[in-house]
C-alpha cells in the first residue's frame, strides 16, 4: 500500500514538473525474475524507473542513507536495501538472490555511482553476476536527462538480452565482464537512439 502511495506522488511530481516520457515498459515481463540496469546521472533516478513500472521495483541504495531515520523510512517503503559500496557486499547479493528467487524485479545501476558529466561510464561486474546466479531476465534502460523544471526527462527500456550462452556455462571474471559490456552497450545504444527524439 505505501509504495503505492509513494509511486502515485512520484509520478505526479515527474508528469507536472518534469514532463517524464515512458518507453518501452511493454519490454519488462510481466512475471518472474527480472534485473533492470539502467544508467544513473541523478539522485532521482530510482524514483523515476520504479514509478515507470506497475511492477514494484526493489534498489541496492548506499547504507550511509539507511543510517538518517526519516530517509530509511522512505526508501524502504520504495524497496531500497542496504548496500556497502566499500567492498563486496555478500549480504546485499545474497538479499538481491532472494528477492529474484522469489520472482521480483531489481533494479541496478551497474555503474556503481552517478556520472558527473552525464556521460555513461564503465559498468561494474556484479549486476552480471546476479542475473546470472538469480536465473533473471535482463533489461537494459536509459535515463535521459537533464533533470530540469518543465524539460523532459526520458526513460526508456530496451527488450530483454539473450544471456542464454553464458548462463550454462561456468562464471569468470572474463565472462562476466563481456556480458557487463554486452548489458552497457545497450544502455548505450538506447540513450544514443532516443536522445533527441
Amino acid at each position: 500500500m505505501l509504495y503505492r502511495m509513494f509511486r502515485f506522488g512520484f509520478r505526479l511530481l515527474f508528469r507536472l514538473v518534469y514532463r517524464w516520457e515512458i518507453r518501452g515498459a511493454e519490454h519488462v515481463p510481466s512475471e518472474g525474475a527480472v534485473v533492470v540496469c539502467c544508467n544513473h546521472i541523478n539522485n532521482l533516478d530510482p524514483p523515476l524507473l520504479g514509478s515507470a513500472l506497475e511492477r514494484p521495483i526493489r534498489f541496492m541504495a548506499k547504507e550511509e542513507l539507511f543510517k538518517i531515520p526519516v530517509l530509511s523510512f522512505l526508501i524502504r517503503r520504495f524497496g531500497a536495501f542496504p548496500v556497502n559500496r566499500g567492498a563486496a557486499d555478500k549480504r546485499a547479493v545474497k538479499q538481491a538472490l532472494t528477492f529474484l528467487k522469489q520472482g521480483e524485479v531489481l533494479g541496478v545501476f551497474p555503474e556503481g555511482t552517478r556520472s558527473r558529466t552525464g556521460e555513461l561510464g564503465a559498468g561494474h561486474t556484479g549486476a552480471a553476476f546476479i542475473a546470472l546466479k538469480g536465473k533473471a531476465q535482463v533489461v537494459p534502460a536509459a535515463v535521459i536527462g537533464p533533470y530540469r523544471p518543465f524539460r523532459s526527462v526520458r526513460i526508456v527500456f530496451g527488450p530483454p538480452l539473450d544471456l542464454t550462452g553464458y548462463r550454462d556455462q561456468k562464471w569468470t571474471s572474463q565472462s562476466l565482464r563481456k556480458v557487463t559490456d554486452r548489458i552497457m552497450n545497450e544502455i548505450g545504444t538506447l540513450r544514443a537512439e532516443n536522445h533527441s527524439k
